[in-house]
């Protein structure tokens, strides 16, 4: 294992997944921005299931989940150090949140802000197709940054990069209300994620299904659900999240939800099997699927999480430095663990 006090000074550590469960740190030289890019310093850099199941074990993903060899993170949250050329409405020491999708900047889901659904191949995912936040520095462009509340701290930053802002998108998507009773499937950092968000968006009652007690019982102490069951039979919720990405799961979301009820489904990967008439159709359901969220929706979030005084920190279970970037992973994979996270010392 490289040890950060034996790097050159031209060099920074940074974290790249090979594949087969194995995490290999590397020495490479500073990152220097160019026009329209930014310079982070790296302070937290949270590990995400679609890491886990996607790049860490195997590479499965092709097209946008396609692994191209770069530095891992797409969960980073940092430091601007230096600007490039063209960059002017940030300053040096601006605490920014990276959204981690990079597209276009011109096909119609860009300019709303959707750059997830960039279908440009000039579109590339930090920690997929470019150098991501496993790093002590790492380049962004300017308008994949998000300024960050003074009261939030760069490991809150890096779990709205992609956990909360996918939880917080898919929520938007079923129009929750303090009338609803909502069943989260899943109690991973997304479903998590969801079950707090719910709570500060006025939802009273929060069914939280996992077959992990120990995943249950952080739901609980969190307050993230108001109950917790290992599955869900007969609830006849208003409107359902699933965040499991198994089909068991998925299926669940759908069969405990009521007659005109609304589901949306936001965990990645399973297959799903349906009578379609029986489950959706006579049950009058509407179905949402959810991929990530938007620069828009990502940056109204921030501001809610500031007036709401909610942390997404909180589900952080464990903290690791860079150079301990394996065993971080190893605890991630496990599954019996809330959010983790990379960090640097302040």
């Amino acid at each position: 294992m490289i040890s950060p006090s034996t790097l050159k000074d031209d060099d920074v550590l940074a974290a790249y997944l090979p594949g087969a469960r194995n995490v290999d740190l590397r020495e490479v030289p500073d990152p220097v921005p160019g026009v329209g890019e930014v310079l982070l310093a790296t302070k937290a850099s949270t590990i995400c299931g679609s890491d886990l199941r996607a790049i860490y074990r195997e590479h499965l993903g092709e097209g946008p989940e396609a692994y191209q060899g770069v530095i891992a993170g797409h969960e980073p949250a940092g430091q601007v150090v230096a600007l490039g050329p063209g960059v002017e409405d940030l300053q040096i020491g601006d605490r920014v949140v990276v959204y981690h999708i990079s597209g276009c900047g011109l096909c119609a889901d860009c300019r709303q802000g959707y750059q997830i659904s960039c279908s440009s191949p000039e579109r590339r995912a930090y920690g997929w197709q470019r150098d991501g936040g496993h790093s002590d520095l790492m380049i962004a462009n300017r308008r994949d940054l998000l300024v960050l509340p003074d009261s939030l701290s760069y490991l809150d930053g890096a779990c709205v990069a992609c956990g909360f802002g996918t939880a917080y998108e898919a929520l938007l998507r079923l129009d929750l209300s303090g009338r609803d009773r909502l069943l989260v499937v899943g109690l991973g950092p997304v479903g998590l994620a969801a079950g707090l968000l719910a709570k500060a968006m006025g939802v009273t009652e929060i069914i939280g299904a996992d077959p992990s007690p120990e995943r249950r019982e952080l739901a609980e102490r969190l307050g993230a659900a108001t109950i917790t069951v290992s599955a869900a039979q007969g609830s006849e919720v208003d409107a359902a999240i699933d965040c499991s990405g198994a089909g068991a799961g998925q299926l669940s979301a759908l069969q405990n939800t009521r007659r005109w009820g609304r589901v949306v489904l936001v965990g990645e990967g399973g297959r799903l099997s349906v009578d379609v008439s029986e489950t959706i159709i006579h049950r009058q359901l509407t179905i949402h699927g959810s991929w990530v969220t938007s620069t828009v929706n990502m940056a109204d979030l921030l501001e809610r999480l500031d007036r709401w005084g909610l942390h997404p920190a909180d589900i952080v279970t464990h903290t690791f430095p860079l150079a301990a970037a394996a065993e971080a992973y190893q605890l991630a994979d496990s599954g019996a663990s809330g959010k983790i996270g990379i960090v640097w010392q302040e």
